[in-house]
């Protein structure tokens, strides 16, 4: 409890630790992927194409927890940069569904190497049985709140 009985004790908040721990990590990996000239949603948007070719704005958006009208921006400098291709026009609906150029691809790699180097490093201090015991761990609380919220 905080000092006047109400509220959450930080030192002792999973959620807050947790917190912590993603907002540790993001400045890590930002600073590893700032000489790559990426930012973790630029990271996050390649690796999401790399694993799901063709997704649309809305699904890279959600994909890489950032708005809609975030990941148009980023999408659009991604093109103008040659990093990935859309459709002029939607073959269907109005989703242009995006695809990694070779160059994107390139980016990629030198980017998943970074990226890969920070969560060894923040896993570095963890036995096998205990990386594999937070992961269970994390995914449980995930579902329990994703199930609570009806998602």
């Amino acid at each position: 409890m905080s000092q006047d009985g109400v509220g959450v004790d930080l030192k002792t908040s999973l959620g807050y630790l947790l917190k912590e721990a993603s907002s540790a990590l993001r400045a890590a990996m930002e600073a590893e992927l700032r000489p790559l000239g990426m930012t973790v949603t630029h990271y996050s948007c390649l690796e999401l194409l790399a694993q799901r070719p063709g997704l649309s704005n809305s699904e890279l958006a959600r994909g890489a927890f950032v708005t809609r009208q975030s990941m148009n921006v980023l999408l659009q400098a991604l093109e103008r940069d040659g990093f990935v291709t859309r459709p002029a026009e939607a073959s269907v609906g109005k989703v242009l569904p995006t695809r990694l150029t070779p160059r994107g691809r390139r980016s990629l790699e030198k980017a998943t190497v970074a990226v890969r180097s920070v969560e060894l490093r923040m896993l570095g201090g963890m036995t096998q049985d205990e990386q594999a015991d937070a992961f269970t761990a994390l995914q449980s609380m995930i579902r329990s709140l994703q199930k609570h919220d009806g998602v």
